[in-house]
């Protein structure tokens, strides 16, 4: 098959007659492979492993990725099933906006695991990536120039300098004062003479690290495949998804990662609880005839809005919070994005008043799922399903949801304890934290 960005068309997916005449009533298209055909097992092996992975944001690239990278000498085919392709989803259209701390700077519940594993996967995506280390910002996937905190209030300040004094030393905290913090970021307006600074924290190009992940699965399925004594499959299906079912006599496990989108599926509404949330980013440019850009080395803002600058000419603001909507569509309309500008300006003039020189530009959206909280925060649901939807077959389906506003920090060790447990088919590999939401009603 053609390199991961090659022009040319993906080879065709080798037949699969048990699992096309069980879905034949579907329009099944694989849109990309690895691993070009499946050979027969050898005498005396075992039969590859199959999983399906419902969607191919965060949550699903990771525990695709995780799947892949089982043990050596194994056999394994996963089949990632996404309507809207890579990153199409509320993933692909997230602020990207990396650091393991509440907004108050507290450092999250096993903020440092989350850290490292997040960490780990965006060095895969990079590696995977032709353009990793690249210095023009329009090819950047990670842009690593920290994130400022300015406070706006006098009991938020002092929570900040509280928290401030326990941080990550992969992810340190700096108190810096406004001349320090104005020296980062000119113009910035410090309204308390005081701003934590996150050096180490990331912000990332969502979309575009969601496909350097993807090709990242691919190239360890090929890698795979010229090995005598194993065997990895990749595949990408552009498919809706109606109901679990469906799948159930083809796979070994099924993993829901679909976000918000979970509960829509039949076996699972109202089981899941999990509140939606739909966030609109707005773009702005500044115009070209601008002479003073935002610094090359200038940090990303964090605020009551936050500031996501990628380059010294773009910026995404966010973000709005649309409690209990039900509007997947990713367009934003005339509407919508004047009342979310109108909402998301005032905040983000408050610490950067330079911000009324650049032009809108556009808007996106997305929907959060978010989990109910917990005494350790708010945590992603995972666990087996069977259970929950009453299912007894031979296949296992299994939920990564509920990662709310924190997808790209949760998704790297939610997907690798997800596979884990999917794999040795036993949910005591999850810690308990993640699995007690069962015994949560589900939101209505």
């Amino acid at each position: 098959m053609p390199p991961p960005h090659s022009t040319q068309p993906p080879s065709p997916l080798p037949p699969r007659p048990r699992l096309l005449q069980s879905l034949g009533s579907c329009s099944r298209r694989a849109v990309t492979s690895a691993a070009s055909s499946p050979s027969p097992s050898p005498p005396g092996w075992p039969r590859p492993l199959r999983y399906a992975v419902l969607g191919a944001g965060f949550a699903g690239l990771s525990v695709a990725w995780h799947l892949l990278k089982s043990p050596k000498d194994s056999r394994v085919s996963v089949d990632v099933y996404d309507e809207n392709g890579v990153g199409g989803g509320a993933s692909g259209v997230s602020g990207g906006l990396l650091h393991p701390y509440s907004p108050k700077a507290k450092l999250l519940w096993r903020g440092g695991e989350f850290w490292k594993e997040s960490m780990d996967l965006l060095r895969s995506a990079e590696k995977a990536n032709d353009t990793a280390g690249s210095d023009r910002d329009d090819e950047s996937l990670i842009w690593r120039r920290g994130i400022l905190r300015p406070p706006t209030t006098e009991k938020a300040a002092d929570i900040l300098l509280e928290n401030a004094q326990s941080c990550l030393q992969s992810c340190s905290l700096q108190v810096l004062d406004s001349d320090a913090a104005q020296r980062l970021i000119p113009g910035l307006h410090v309204p308390l003479n005081l701003a934590v600074y996150m050096p180490l924290a990331l912000n990332i190009n969502p979309r575009k690290y969601l496909q350097a992940l993807f090709s990242a699965c691919q190239n360890v399925a090929n890698e795979a495949s010229a090995s005598s004594s194993e065997q990895k499959e990749f595949n990408l299906y552009n498919e809706h998804i109606d109901n679990l079912h469906q799948f159930s006599g083809d796979y070994d496990a099924v993993i829901i990662c679909l976000g918000g989108k979970a509960s829509s599926l039949p076996e699972l509404t109202n089981k899941l609880p999990l509140r939606t949330c739909r966030g609109v980013i707005a773009e702005f440019q500044l115009p070209s005839d601008t002479v003073e850009k935002y610094g090359s080395q200038s940090p990303s803002i964090l605020s009551d809005a936050w500031l996501a600058f990628q380059g010294p000419c773009t910026v995404s603001v966010g973000s709005t919070w649309q409690w209990k909507s039900d509007n997947h569509d990713p367009s934003v309309s005339d509407e919508e994005a004047r009342t979310a500008t109108e909402e998301l300006l005032p905040k983000a003039s408050a610490v950067y008043p330079g911000i009324s020189k650049w032009d809108y530009v556009r808007a996106r959206a997305g929907i959060r799922a978010m989990p109910p909280l917990t005494a350790n925060g708010s945590l992603p649901l995972l666990g087996c399903l069977n259970d929950v939807i009453g299912e007894r077959s031979n296949c296992a389906f299994w939920l990564v949801g509920g990662l709310g506003a924190r997808g790209l920090l949760y998704h790297g060790l939610a997907g690798k304890l997800t596979a884990k447990a999917v794999i040795s088919s036993d949910e005591n590999m999850i810690p308990s934290e993640f699995t007690c939401w069962k015994a949560i009603k589900a939101s209505r």
